[in-house]
């Protein structure tokens, strides 16, 4: 029901969907960043995440529910954001903006949902930033609101990890 555009398999062995994103399976007996490097959807979120030291955070055990969003999603910053970010000095920005994009736990679309449900139609959450975004249902997708005021659609939900969930977004998150 989310996974648009996403082809999943169910593996003999595990019986866990391995979802394709950015043109790669997304396997979930690997870690958040051992899956995002093999996505081309990704490409700019992983130098990112590369240039704010975040790999080992990542890799560590979580579990964490990552948004991650899309090269294209990156694209709708203003011209030379992401090349201005990505910089040494840029640090300590970069890492709240994609600190933001996560949360503590793990949390499945039907999680997601039955908060959403149980807040009356949103649902607030606390990011590792300290942050809050917004989930809220648009027709039978998954939206979030950021401290800014602006949308992000879950355009692949439940893309299971070994230490975590990644939902792709098609909007980059921006806190306040």
């Amino acid at each position: 029901m989310f996974s648009v555009g996403a082809t999943t398999t169910v593996s003999a062995q595990s019986k866990t969907k391995t979802v394709m994103v950015g043109g790669a399976p997304m396997y979930p007996t690997k870690n958040i960043v051992e899956n995002a490097v093999n996505s081309k959807d990704h490409t700019t979120l992983v130098a990112a995440v590369k240039a704010a030291g975040l790999v080992e955070t990542l890799q560590s055990a979580g579990p964490f529910t990552v948004f991650a969003p899309t090269n294209a999603a990156f694209g709708k910053l203003p011209a030379g954001t992401v090349e201005t970010l990505v910089k040494p000095e840029s640090k300590e920005t970069l890492t709240k903006i994609l600190t933001y994009h996560v949360i503590a736990g793990r949390m499945t679309a039907a999680d997601l949902m039955k908060a959403i449900k149980a807040g009356k139609g949103s649902a607030t959450l606390k990011t590792v930033s300290g942050g809050t975004l917004t989930a809220m249902m648009k027709g039978k997708k998954i939206e979030l609101k950021d401290e800014k005021g602006g949308m992000s659609m879950v355009t692949i939900a439940n893309v299971m990890q070994s230490n975590g969930v990644i939902h792709v977004v098609d909007t980059v998150l921006l806190p306040n």
